[in-house]
C-alpha cells in the first residue's frame, strides 16, 4: 500500500524523525568533551555527564543510537580511567557502567511512549487518518507555505453516500466499517504529500499541496472510482460492487491570483474559506445525484458560483 501523510503509520509516529548531520556532530562532540573532562579530572561528578549524550541520542535519533551511545560512553569511561583495567572494577565503576545502559533504555522507552501519546492525540481512531485538530494545524502550515511559495493548494471534502440507509438496514457496525473502508482507500490512493482527516461521522477533508483544481479533480475522480469499484464486506454482509460510493467537492486556492483584498487573511481564515468552498461543491455533487466529484473553479475569493465540472460513471 502506498502510504501518504494522509494516514498515520508507525514509521511516521513511533520513531523519531530522520535526524540531520548536525545532531551526529553534536553527539560526537559531547562525548569527546566529557571524555576529555573525565580523563583530566577522574571525577565521579564529571563522569555523570556521559548521561547527556546518551539521552540526546535516545531522544533525537532513536533507541539503537541511545544504546550505541551508552556503549561508547562505557568505552570512553574505561579509556579515561585506565586503573579499571589494571586494578579491577570497584563497586562505583560497576554502578556507573550499569547506569549508562539503564539511562539509554529508560530514555528510549519514555521517548517511544511520548510518540505514542502524540499519535493517539492526533489520529482518528476509526480510520487512522489525522483527526480534526491535527488536520487544522497541518492545513494552516500548508496555507502559509502556499502563500509564501506561490504554489497552489486544493482541498477535497467528501462523505459516504446513503450511509444512513446502511445503518438503518444493516446496523451501525456496518456503517462504521463503511467509513473505515473509505478511510483505507484514502490512505492507499492519495498522493504522498496529501493530508487527510475524518472530521465527522462519515465526512472527510483532504488537503492537496501543489495541486491545481484540475489536478485535484483527477485525484477526486480516482478516489470516487476506487470506492465505487469495491464489493465490500461490512459487518459480515457482502455488498455488491457499486453499493458503496462517495461524493466529493473540490476547491482550489492559487495564491498567485489572489486579490489584494485577501492579503490580510490569516492562514486559518484562508483554510476555512477553502474548506467552505469545497463543502459547497460537495453539496452540489449530492444534489446532482451522488457518486460524483464536483469542482468549483474558485476565484481569488474562493467563490463557488463559477463553472462546475462533474465526474461520474
Amino acid at each position: 500500500m502506498r502510504l501518504s501523510q494522509a494516514r498515520f503509520d508507525q514509521t511516521q509516529t513511533l520513531g523519531p524523525s530522520r535526524p540531520g548531520a548536525p545532531i551526529y556532530v553534536v553527539l560526537v562532540a559531547a562525548l569527546g568533551i566529557v571524555f576529555w573532562l573525565d580523563w583530566a579530572t577522574e571525577s565521579a561528578p564529571v563522569q555523570h555527564l556521559y548521561y547527556l549524550p546518551i539521552i540526546l541520542a535516545s531522544l533525537r535519533i532513536g533507541r539503537r543510537a541511545g544504546f550505541l551511545s551508552s556503549l561508547a560512553a562505557i568505552g570512553l569511561y574505561h579509556l579515561a580511567n585506565p586503573s579499571i583495567i589494571t586494578a579491577g572494577y570497584r563497586e562505583m565503576d560497576i554502578v556507573q557502567v550499569v547506569l549508562f545502559v539503564a539511562v539509554a533504555v529508560v530514555t528510549a522507552k519514555l521517548s517511544d511512549d511520548a510518540r505514542r501519546l502524540h499519535q493517539l492525540a492526533a489520529t482518528d481512531d476509526l480510520t487512522g487518518l489525522h483527526n480534526l485538530r491535527s488536520f487544522e494545524a497541518r492545513l494552516a502550515h500548508l496555507v502559509r507555505d502556499s502563500a509564501g511559495d506561490g504554489t497552489p493548494l486544493s482541498m477535497l471534502v467528501l462523505d459516504v453516500d446513503r450511509l444512513k440507509s446502511i445503518n438503518d438496514r444493516h446496523g451501525h457496525l456496518a456503517g462504521a466499517e463503511a467509513v473505515r473502508t473509505v478511510g483505507r482507500v484514502l490512505a492507499a490512493r492519495l498522493p504522498r504529500d496529501a493530508v487527510a482527516c475524518r472530521y465527522g461521522g462519515d465526512e472527510f477533508a483532504v488537503a492537496l499541496p501543489a495541486h491545481r483544481g484540475d489536478q485535484a479533480l483527477a485525484v477526486a475522480s480516482d478516489l470516487r472510482q476506487a470506492v465505487a469499484d469495491l464489493a465490500p464486506v461490512l459487518a459480515g454482509v457482502s455488498f455488491p460492487q457499486g453499493a458503496l460510493s462517495i461524493s466529493i467537492g473540490v476547491a482550489g486556492l492559487d495564491p498567485r491570483s489572489r486579490s489584494s483584498g485577501a492579503d490580510d487573511e490569516s492562514p486559518r481564515a484562508l483554510g476555512e474559506s477553502l474548506f467552505k468552498a469545497a463543502d459547497r461543491a460537495l453539496y452540489d455533487a449530492k444534489q446532482r445525484g451522488r457518486n460524483r466529484a464536483s469542482v468549483a473553479a474558485a476565484g481569488t475569493n474562493l467563490e463557488t458560483t463559477a463553472t462546475w465540472h462533474d465526474t461520474s460513471r
